[in-house]
């Protein structure tokens, strides 16, 4: 029988954020602690040209606003959170979200600041190892330039780098919010892979194999891909309902003209909603009929106990009847009481078991 894939994922946070510091200047990073060394990627672009700095130096930064051009600021690997906090201030970035960044235990979330406006969110994406590999990405914007902040290296966005070297599509014709739309755009889609794996787990479940029966172990691998959807809704709704801000008039770096590419982003973030509902009411009927069949079978074993105990009942009382130690019993000085009685009692049995068969109990 295939097993029923458990739900594996790489994001396991390890510490909690101690909010009784004694320093209110340290910042405490709250995720795996052995992490990749710090990166710091920086593209500065026009129409007509785009500047690559693909190992910046922390030293080397300038303000990103004010200087002519659109900015994406990509930091990954963000475990040195004295680093972190060194880049974060260069560009006047409050510390209350300077710690938000750095604990991978934050909600996601959408706040708007007087000079900046920042967003927190959870990505997730299948791994060929069969994992899910779950991060913290957060997005600090304004009128010309995005930083972002991945908890580890990956290649989420490699299509967007493309794209601006080779200057294809919009991006380089378009403002800073347009470039928080393709980002968006990119983890969303990330989020379909990861349904679509789950999809495909789902249908590698077999609970009509009636030769091997069913392992307890597929219950638990059930309610383990429960949790998972359940996390993914919770990681989706925010950036819904940040879109949804957006379609409102909230936000205010988002220029009314890019507002139909946020609704987009609203609109994929409710076609993921209703996957993830239909995944879980296909988990509810997978476990629905996991018992059912449980039940179905254990009734067959007791429909079996029952039918033999039956047929045994009359013999039984047939042998005791005349495993009695009287001396006056009819038959017992007959010469032919025994074959007799084996007669008679392979024609209850016989007789039992074709009224059981033609009322089709088994």
């Amino acid at each position: 029988m295939p097993v029923f894939p458990r739900i594996t994922l790489s994001y396991h946070p390890t510490l909690l954020l101690n909010r009784k510091k004694p320093d209110p200047g340290e910042f405490i990073f709250t995720g795996k602690t052995k992490q990749e060394t710090t990166g710091i990627q920086l593209f500065s672009y026009t129409k007509d040209e785009c500047i690559e700095r693909s190992e910046a130096r922390v030293d080397e930064l300038e303000v990103l606003t004010g200087n002519g051009y659109c900015n994406w600021l990509n930091v990954h690997g963000i475990s040195d959170s004295g680093l972190v906090a060194t880049i974060c201030r260069k560009q006047g970035i409050h510390d209350l979200v300077i710690q938000d960044i750095l604990d991978v235990n934050q909600r996601p979330k959408f706040q708007e600041f007087d000079d900046f406006s920042f967003l927190t969110l959870k990505s997730m994406v299948p791994s060929d190892s069969g994992k899910f590999i779950t991060e913290q990405i957060s997005f600090v914007f304004g009128a010309d330039y995005v930083v972002s902040f991945q908890e580890r290296r990956a290649d989420f966005f490699e299509h967007l780098r493309i794209r601006l070297r080779a200057n294809n599509g919009k991006l380089r014709q378009r403002p800073a919010d347009y470039l928080l739309y393709a980002l968006l755009e990119s983890i969303l889609d990330n989020y379909f892979r990861t349904l679509s794996r789950l999809d495909e787990d789902i249908e590698a479940i077999n609970l009509t194999d009636t030769k091997h029966g069913i392992s307890p172990d597929v219950l638990v691998a059930i309610e383990s891909h429960k949790k998972f959807v359940h996390f993914i809704k919770k990681s989706i709704f925010p950036i819904k309902e940040f879109a949804q801000q957006v379609e409102r008039g909230e936000c205010s770096r988002i220029e009314k003209r890019h507002k139909k590419y946020f609704l987009e982003i609203k609109d994929l973030c409710l076609t993921l909603i209703d996957s993830s509902d239909m995944i879980l009411a296909s988990l509810e009927s997978a476990t629905n009929l996991f018992f059912s069949i449980q039940n179905h079978r254990m009734n067959e074993v007791m429909k079996t106990l029952t039918i033999v105990a039956t047929i045994f009942i009359p013999l039984t009382f047939v042998a005791g009847i005349y495993g009695m130690n009287f001396v006056h019993m009819p038959e017992l000085h007959w010469e032919y009481g025994y074959p007799a009685i084996w007669l008679v009692m392979l024609s209850l049995f016989s007789g039992m078991i074709i009224y059981f068969k033609r009322k089709k109990w088994f």
